[in-house]
């Protein structure tokens, strides 16, 4: 199986970390993994800020890089939702359909695509508060939504629960959106800013050591509520935590 690995642009300027966790954790299911060194942004930040039409070069390239693999991985769910449901700025060719279907974000492609049954080299002995993003909850259907009132089920969940003395604790508002949302948290800074205030302080009361997440942007819009608010928590990206990462 032939993988394409997609690392978003913010990803590889700030937490470069991750993309290197994901590539790790990817090739320790002796998985073919390449990473196209031309690529850039995907064109979200752009669609969500009304832009769709100036979208287009940045798909035409991700469609160039990533043609021809089995799978693209991500380890961002807001940015494989843009492209599974709003890749809409570059002509819809069959092969640019085709990527679309294909691109799946890292939790999703281990549960639903691999369906690892096992992380033994992971030991994470810790109490961690799982936050979902509004992109991969509703949009990818991660888990349950709450409001649905729908069986619960939890992809994610279900992976740490195979990481040796990882202890999940529940937020007493878990679907509640930490209020990051891109260009959201610049034009309302005040809502933003408090609704991540509260995110933060929901898992504190909740005993959490570790706030994680398969989305770097919202745990970076948290971490900077809780650096400000004083909280001492800490934050990581799930697939830092199933590569094996220490404390």
């Amino acid at each position: 199986m032939k993988i394409g690995l997609f690392i978003p642009c913010f990803i590889d300027a700030f937490f470069p970390e991750v993309g290197i966790a994901t590539l790790q954790l990817l090739e320790r299911f002796d998985l073919d993994v390449v990473y196209p060194p031309d690529q850039t942004c995907c064109g979200q930040p752009m669609a969500n800020s009304g832009f769709e039409t100036d979208t287009s070069g940045a798909e035409a390239l991700f469609v160039r890089n990533f043609d021809g693999f089995d799978y693209i991985v991500g380890p961002s769910g807001s940015c494989v939702h843009h492209i599974r449901h709003h890749f809409t700025g570059v002509e819809q060719t069959a092969a640019v359909s085709e990527i679309r279907s294909r691109t799946y974000e890292l939790v999703e492609f281990l549960h639903d695509i691999i369906k690892v049954d096992a992380f033994p080299w992971a030991r994470f002995p810790h109490k961690v508060g799982l936050h979902n993003s509004c992109g991969t909850l509703r949009g990818l259907r991660h888990a349950n939504a709450s409001e649905l009132r729908e069986p619960h089920f939890s992809k994610p969940e279900s992976l740490l629960c195979k990481v040796e003395g990882l202890e999940l604790v529940a937020a007493s508002r878990p679907d509640e959106c930490c209020g990051f949302g891109g260009l959201f948290s610049v034009v309302n800074e005040s809502v933003s800013a408090k609704m991540g205030s509260d995110k933060v302080r929901d898992f504190a009361q909740a005993k959490a050591d570790y706030i994680v997440s398969a989305d770097s942007s919202c745990l970076m819009h948290q971490r900077g509520c809780a650096e400000r608010d004083n909280v001492a928590i800490k934050f990581i990206h799930i697939a830092q935590i199933l590569n094996g990462a220490a404390a």
